[in-house]
């Protein structure tokens, strides 16, 4: 496949790395440099976008991918206040869009694991459940993409949670969860790729649920597998839909 890579950042570079190692071509890198003087003509020839960008860039990238009718992959979090318009306008058009918090193959099988989990703890009240997040000092948005998407995983599936809110550590008051509120708590490490965490407590005794990325390859990695998927393909999906796990919840 032909491939434009939104972004060129370190996440870029490594999808290239694989779509390379995979048997496919770069057609067109856009990045902060020449974003500006690209129209949806200069993705003629292409196959499939991935974006990796920025989350005040994101929406106008599918706009433009939308605009030139070419299928995208989005990576990117942080604009997903414009979901539900997106949604729309990827299916009134018939347009091709696959996005997600985290396209790991490892923390896809976290996500499912964690909705099952939360289903199974949710008769046992003395348990109060909270998620923990651990990413480099460069990560933009908090709490992470992954982390909300493991947050509304457990709310779906608990009727003792209903909303969650996040504390980011290090950075003003401590916000204290009421009632049915889902804590997330963010910290920023330098050079820590991802560590999530979910945490069942009781005066007990504790039970975690963890997944530690050692790098990005595998986020990388998992974008250009989705992209792949996505070729010959319309509407709008998430990432977890290439992925067949038995016991659907």
């Amino acid at each position: 496949m032909n491939i434009a890579l939104l972004g060129y950042g370190k996440m870029g570079r490594l999808i290239e790395k694989f779509a390379l190692q995979r048997g496919h071509h770069i057609h067109l890198i856009v990045d902060e440099n020449n974003r500006p003087d690209i129209s949806a003509t200069d993705f003629e020839g292409v196959d499939v976008a991935i974006d990796f960008s920025q989350p005040e860039a994101a929406v106008a990238n599918i706009n433009l991918c939308f605009e030139a009718n070419l299928p995208i992959v989005v990576g990117t979090t942080g604009w997903y206040d414009q979901l539900d318009d997106v949604k729309k306008r990827c299916l009134d058009g018939n347009k091709t869009l696959m996005y997600g918090s985290n396209f790991s193959i490892g923390v896809n099988v976290f996500f499912h694991i964690n909705r099952l989990l939360a289903a199974v703890m949710n008769p046992y009240k003395q348990y109060d459940v909270q998620v923990e997040e651990i990413h480099h000092t460069q990560k933009l948005d908090a709490p992470s993409g992954t982390a909300i998407t493991i947050a509304e995983g457990i709310i779906e599936n608990t009727d003792s949670k209903a909303e969650w809110i996040n504390n980011l550590i290090g950075e003003g008051d401590e916000i204290i969860p009421k009632g049915q509120q889902l804590l997330i708590e963010s910290h920023r490490i330098d050079d820590v790729p991802g560590t999530h965490t979910v945490l069942y407590s009781s005066e007990v005794d504790q039970i975690e649920f963890k997944h530690t990325a050692h790098s990005r390859a595998g986020f990388a990695l998992g974008a250009v597998v989705a992209a792949e998927w996505i070729a010959g393909k319309t509407g709008f999906y998430q990432v977890n839909e290439m992925f067949n796990f038995g016991g659907h919840i």
